[in-house]
């Protein structure tokens, strides 16, 4: 019978990569730094190892071909198949990260790709002097951005936003955007690994060499609508209650900040619940198993479970990521069902 699962660390060496997982417990050694942990992922050649139950040393997505949707749900195993349709990351910026756009899934499948990225952040840790840019500051056409592009004065068309602990940025394809140095972020998004490179500030790796630009392919992805303040999700959190902060059609996050324990009535959701520990020490017990978290960790919880039990150590924070099905056989898809779905049982 299937079970909660929990996964082994996959850990990304690059040159913008911080060592603040470290303060967590994760060994990366003998990398150098992680700039990025992926804590949970189906992208192929880099699949997430099941690390608990009669499943540990088999990846996610044997998991999935073997219990298809009793894992992650009939309607997302028929749409997805063995391919688990998130990828969860904790992105750690020591310096800032390239200036970047991914594209939607109309360009990313005429490109060869199955789907493109929409993704979205919840701030874990930022130093004060942080920043993290996301979208134009106004209306902004081709031609202008080409110029200045080109000019170096790309910045001056960029809305740049001072992150805090706690602060979510939601970034659809076609956005610009960028983490800043001294931010770490929990990451939900498609499962996708294309990005396109905009600017990289001229830097060079340890052999001298500057990375690619995608220059020309970036140009058909870039959304130039102006942000008009709404680059950062604005949301009030109360102790003990679930509160969505992102939902679209391919996914539905919420966080929940508790002290409490806190049990949840799962039989009406067709699809698997995730959840992240971003925040202290938690534990996660659903069908007779118990998964302890803590900060970077995933659980995923089967779709054929009935009920989901959280239990904290002393304050801790998780963010709860699902797949609004409902109403998938239409277009397009709405999210009405989110606010039932996040009272507790």
């Amino acid at each position: 019978m299937i079970y909660p699962l929990k996964f082994l660390p996959l850990y990304k060496n690059v040159i913008w990569g911080g060592n603040r997982l470290k303060e967590y417990g994760f060994n990366y050694d003998p990398l150098p730094n992680c700039g990025e942990l992926w804590a949970l992922s189906s992208v192929e050649g880099r699949e997430s190892v099941i690390a608990n139950g009669f499943l540990a040393d088999n990846t996610l997505n044997e998991a999935i071909e073997i219990y298809m949707g009793e894992l992650v749900g009939d309607k997302v195993f028929n749409r997805y198949g063995t391919e688990f349709p998130l990828l969860v990351k904790v992105i750690d910026a020591a310096r800032d990260l390239s200036i970047q756009v991914h594209p939607d899934d109309e360009l990313a499948q005429q490109r060869g790709m199955k789907q493109g990225k929409t993704e979205m952040w919840y701030v874990m840790q930022a130093d004060k002097e942080a920043k993290i840019i996301s979208g134009f500051r106004r209306d902004t056409t081709p031609e202008e951005y080409k110029a200045a592009l080109d000019s170096g004065h790309l910045m001056d068309l960029l809305h740049v936003e001072k992150p805090e602990v706690g602060d979510v940025f939601f970034i659809p394809a076609g956005r610009v955007h960028a983490l800043g140095a001294g931010v770490m972020v929990a990451e939900i998004q498609q499962t996708s690994d294309c990005t396109y490179r905009i600017y990289d500030y001229d830097r060079v790796d340890a052999d001298g060499k500057k990375r690619q630009l995608h220059t020309a392919e970036a140009m058909d992805a870039i959304d130039f609508s102006g942000i008009e303040g709404h680059a950062k999700t604005r949301y009030q959190a109360r102790q003990n209650e679930t509160t969505t902060v992102a939902a679209c059609d391919y996914f539905a996050t919420r966080l929940i900040p508790f002290n409490t324990p806190i049990r949840k009535n799962l039989e009406d959701v067709d699809c698997f619940v995730l959840y992240m520990c971003v925040e202290g020490l938690a534990a996660v017990k659903s069908m007779d198993t118990i998964v302890p978290l803590h900060v970077g960790e995933c659980c995923l919880v089967p779709a054929a479970a009935d009920s989901v039990e959280l239990f904290p150590e002393g304050e801790a924070k998780l963010l709860e990521v699902t797949i609004d099905t409902h109403g998938w056989d239409d277009k397009p898809r709405g999210c009405d069902w989110l606010a039932e779905f996040t009272k507790e049982a």
